[in-house]
């Protein structure tokens, strides 16, 4: 003991501060500027040993204030203990007090080679939210074990919420080898019982160090004390783990968090890309108003508070992007490009890790926040909870303190998201207790399709998630030889009274007299069966949009084309339904025959009694029609006669045919 206490005492004598040059000062900062960031945090159970893991990280990289640790020195000298290590993180009087971490302690260091943030997590079933919390944003776990206990419940406990929330690599500390006498043995029988389980998790990339927390072997300096292992310190490999790719670069997500107008001449949106790239004169779509624009300029502080322009930028700079259009963007609104579009959705399926000592309630609802985007959800369904201990899926009800489940969600904003294993950025959703605001939740999108989103082995489920899709013999490419025509959907969208009905009726006409299998659904006629369920909201409008392309999807499937004629005001409605019948078989049919001519014609006498206030919500008179950008086609029927707009409808398809 009195040795440990020698080697402490020397460890922690401060330094006498070197002065620093300008020239150093300044190659200081231009390094530290161009240095990468990892964002990592510790899990492991009560006594592991992580707190004590992370002061000796920090102390023997020289990482900790200097009052912090003459604090310490005090407390150590009037307990006649040595310096206590662990309190470096552990900063609470409680955690003091019962030695045990309670909230999550998040901590900023650097070294020559890289910039750190890192996260000290508690180890008691009790603090899971705190856990998960740490590990949301990390890009590595470490998870400790002690030596003298091994692979125990609360180690499967954290390395399951590791790799729920996307954790893509852990870092398994084996502390406490100083107990074990440094025994090779010990860490090789550790280290195989956890790849065994590890093997269930799907973890990209899984090392394994033997440490001494409280001795500092293997934590910066290489142990003497463990010549039989030839691999990375822990700093050494915080310092080299390559970590870039983990950031989603295709998608370029972008949701407006501020609109920035400094004068007449500058119209920004303000935000931080959060995955992909982007270029100035590239072009974008805004949701959900499904707008077209350019870029004009990416624009950023630069030094001494200067803005600075760029060329092109990448997730996570934080920017102020231009567009080359007067366009209607606000908060909550996502850039996106062209052709690289998320889920536009109301509806949602997510893990959830309930934060809250107030039970989930299904029947009221909740805020729920989602990038820069805020809106009402309830919650559908609680398919089933996860036993974190067995990792089993058991039915239940509502979800609990610290429970995670698989839940289905409505909300009354459409979301732009991703499924979380694609990409973390637009993944995630916290939600909120509308009437306190305290945050009781945290999910993770999933993939609605996904057969088993939690493990790479099958697990127990909630009987009704037992449903697999069946693929049968004959093929969509074998109907459509069969046939001799290709099978597509023609979405004709426009005003009421623009001829959608009208060319709907005849184009099936001419194709079945052509002999094309092709059937006809008009947007009244759904409402009458499959639809009837449905109000004129806008939420059950967007459904009543998806369902129709649902339909159209499985007749093209079946190998016939599709007339489908339905008002489909909102862009962001159509987008979705192209998005379930695929782009290359998805025909935008613009029937932009103006709103006088659609009035005068008024068939069903429906203009008139939008005017008369008797009809609310009326698409063109007291709510908008958002007409189609780029679609396939344009037809107008106040020029066009109905023969030369089938004409023009058929030569499309034929052209199609022919590519």
């Amino acid at each position: 003991m009195a040795g440990n206490v020698a080697y402490l005492k020397k460890r922690t004598e401060p330094e006498q501060p070197k002065a620093l040059d300008v020239n150093e000062v300044r190659s200081i900062l231009a390094r530290n500027e161009t240095s990468t960031l990892l964002r990592f945090s510790t899990a492991g159970s009560v006594d592991d040993g992580k707190s004590t893991l992370i002061g000796r990280l920090l102390h023997d990289s020289k990482s900790i204030y200097e009052d912090t640790l003459e604090s310490l020195q005090k407390k150590a000298k009037a307990k006649g203990t040595a310096v206590d290590l662990s309190l470096v993180t552990d900063g609470l009087k409680a955690e003091q007090e019962q030695g045990i971490t309670i909230d999550v302690a998040y901590r900023y260091f650097s070294t020559p080679k890289r910039r750190f943030i890192l996260a000290d997590t508690p180890g008691h079933e009790q603090y899971t939210r705190n856990m998960a919390t740490g590990a949301s944003t990390a890009d590595l776990t470490i998870i400790l074990i002690d030596a003298r206990k091994g692979v125990i419940t609360q180690t499967k406990r954290h390395s399951f919420i590791a790799s729920l929330l996307g954790v893509p690599r852990l870092l398994v500390a084996i502390n406490k080898m100083d107990l074990v006498d440094y025994s090779e043995k010990v860490f090789d029988l550790i280290r195989a019982d956890y790849t065994a389980f590890a093997s269930k998790l799907g973890i990209r990339e899984v090392r394994f160090v033997p440490i001494s927390a409280l001795q500092g072997d293997n934590i910066v300096e290489r142990s003497e004390r463990m010549l039989w292992y030839h691999g990375e310190t822990v700093l050494e490999y915080l310092e080299n783990v390559y970590v870039s790719s983990d950031t989603n670069q295709v998608d370029f997500r972008y949701p407006v968090q501020y609109v920035i107008r400094p004068n007449q001449n500058y119209r920004g949106y303000a935000g931080q890309i959060r995955s992909g790239g982007i270029k100035v004169g590239e072009e974008v779509i805004v949701l959900p108003s499904m707008r077209r624009s350019k870029v004009k300029s990416i624009d950023t502080m630069g030094h001494a508070g200067k803005p600075h322009s760029l060329d092109s930028a990448h997730a996570p700079l934080s920017v102020c992007i231009a567009l080359e259009d007067e366009l209607d963007i606000s908060r909550g609104d996502m850039l996106v490009r062209p052709g690289n579009m998320p889920t536009i959705q109301h509806h949602l399926e997510a893990m959830i890790v309930w934060m809250n000592e107030t039970p989930m309630d299904p029947t009221r609802s909740y805020i729920l926040m989602h990038t820069s985007r805020e809106t009402k959800a309830i919650i559908d369904k609680i398919d089933y909870k996860v036993d974190v201990n067995s990792l089993s899926r058991n039915p239940g009800g509502p979800l609990s303190l610290n429970e995670i489940g698989r839940v289905g969600l409505t909300t009354k904003l459409p979301l732009f998201y991703d499924s979380y294993t694609r990409n973390r950025s637009t993944g995630n959703f916290i939600l909120v207790d509308s009437e306190n605001f305290l945050t009781v939740g945290a999910g993770l999108i999933i993939d609605r399709h996904s057969q088993d989103e939690l493990t790479n082995h099958p697990s127990e489920s909630h009987p009704k998630r037992e449903i697999h899709r069946e693929a049968g013999s004959i093929t969509r490419a074998d109907r459509e030889t069969r046939f001799g025509a290709k099978a597509v959907t023609f979405w004709c969208t426009g005003l009421s009274g623009s001829g959608k009905s009208t060319i709907a009726k005849a184009l099936e006409e001419k194709l079945f007299r052509d002999g094309k299998p092709v059937y006809r659904l008009d947007g009244d006629n759904l409402r009458f069966g499959l639809n009837q369920d449905l109000g004129f909201s806008k939420e059950d409008r967007a459904e009543n949009i998806r369902r129709a392309a649902e339909v159209a999807k499985l007749f093209n499937d079946a190998g016939v084309t599709v007339i489908c004629s339905l008002i489909s005001p909102l862009a962001a409605d159509r987008e979705m339904a192209r998005q379930i019948i695929g782009e290359d078989s998805f025909l935008e049919i613009h029937l932009s025959t103006p709103l006088s001519t659609c009035e005068e014609r008024d068939p069903h006498g429906l203009y008139r009694k939008a005017r008369a206030g008797e009809i609310k919500e009326f698409t063109g008179i007291t709510a908008p029609y958002e007409a189609p950008l780029k679609p396939t086609l344009e037809l107008d029927t106040a020029m066009l006669s109905l023969e030369e707009c089938i004409e023009r409808l058929y030569s499309t398809l034929l052209e199609l045919e022919s590519e």
